[in-house]
């Protein structure tokens, strides 16, 4: 099954009080899965790994075995294809979460603005929400 995943992550301060969010759509559009959460204090780096990460997970729970996966941040998307080096032994832990997450599916990244999709849009404003305490934890 495909499906598309949509990731962001939030820092207020860098580091600062953190926020993760992600939603999962089906080919039709329908909504698999969303969520967002605070995340406590983390680099906005740290944050865009966690998104992706709860992500991932919530795909995998839904039976994906192709993932299209749109991104605001370009460092995260160009580590994940190898095109970064990434240096940081917190960000490459999680990007080994990510990858055996990942085992057996296709991953199809893309880069792109947040105001460019609205899906992007919608991420990119629960992730800030969450980490700014104005809005209430979801997931599933």
């Amino acid at each position: 099954m495909k499906l598309y995943l949509y990731t962001d992550g939030s820092s207020i301060g860098n580091p600062g009080a953190a926020g993760a969010a992600y939603l999962i759509k089906d080919e039709s559009g329908r909504i698999v899965a969303q969520g967002c959460e605070a995340i406590g204090v983390a680099t906005n780096n740290q944050a865009e790994y966690i998104a992706l990460l709860k992500g991932l997970e919530q795909a995998r729970a839904a039976g994906a075995n192709v993932i299209e996966w749109f991104s605001d941040s370009e460092l995260l998307v160009k580590q994940w294809m190898g095109a970064y080096k990434i240096k940081d032994a917190q960000l490459r832990a999680l990007m080994e979460q990510a990858r055996q997450l990942t085992e057996g599916m296709q991953i199809v990244p893309h880069a792109v603005p947040r105001s460019s999709l609205p899906e992007m849009e919608m991420v990119d404003n629960w992730a800030r929400g969450v980490a700014l305490g104005r809005l209430q934890v979801r997931g599933g």
